[in-house]
C-alpha cells in the first residue's frame, strides 16, 4: 500500500486551518525533509517535502489528495527565564543568542530547553527560572536558514569571536 504523501509546507498565517488530522512533534522531530509519520488520528503518511524544511507550531501540510495536517508542537522539558523588566529581558536574550541557543521569544519571559548551566547563568543574571513541560516552537535562524545551531569551542571554521559552530540536529 502507497502512503499519501505531504507535499507541501503552509506557514501558519498562510492557510486557513481547517486540517482533517493533526500531527505532534517535539522540537527535533519538526525539521524535516522525508520521513514517514503517523498523526495523531493515526493517519499514516510521508512527509516528502523538495528540502529540510523547519515546521512551526500552526503550519499545516498538505497531502496530495488536498487534505490538510496542522503540525502541533510537542510539549517537552523547557525552562522559562522572566526578566525583571524589559531591559533585562533584552540582556536576557543576548546571552542566550550569544550562546546561539534555540528561544522561545515572549513579551515577558523567554523559553529554552532544560539546561542546567544555562538556567544557572541566567539565574546568575538575575533571571527567574521556572522548569515546565510546554511546547517550545523557538525562533528560526537569521537569514531565513531556519534552525539556529550550537555553539562549541574547538578546531573548526571559526567567525570573528574565534567560536565554531557545529548544527545540534540531524537532517
Amino acid at each position: 500500500m502507497t502512503l499519501p504523501r505531504a507535499i507541501e509546507r503552509h506557514a501558519a498565517d498562510d492557510w486557513s486551518g481547517d486540517a482533517a488530522d493533526a500531527v505532534t512533534l517535539d522540537y527535533d522531530a519538526r525539521f524535516r525533509r522525508r520521513r514517514t509519520m503517523r498523526s495523531d488520528g493515526g493517519l499514516a503518511f510521508l512527509l516528502d517535502l523538495p528540502e529540510a524544511t523547519e515546521l512551526r507550531d500552526g503550519d499545516g501540510l498538505r497531502l496530495e489528495d488536498d487534505r490538510m495536517i496542522v503540525v502541533r508542537a510537542a510539549p517537552e522539558a523547557v525552562a522559562d527565564l522572566e526578566a525583571r523588566d524589559p531591559l533585562h529581558l533584552v540582556k536576557l536574550a543576548w546571552h542566550l543568542g550569544n550562546r546561539h541557543l534555540p528561544t522561545q521569544i515572549f513579551p515577558d519571559r523567554l523559553r529554552i530547553r532544560q539546561d542546567h548551566v544555562v538556567e544557572a547563568m541566567a539565574q546568575g543574571l538575575g533571571a527567574q527560572v521556572t522548569r515546565l513541560d510546554a511546547p517550545f516552537d523557538p525562533e528560526g535562524g537569521a537569514y531565513g536558514q531556519g534552525r539556529t545551531h550550537g555553539h562549541t569551542h574547538g578546531g573548526g571554521p571559526t567567525h570573528g569571536g574565534g567560536h565554531t559552530h557545529e548544527p545540534h540536529h540531524d537532517h
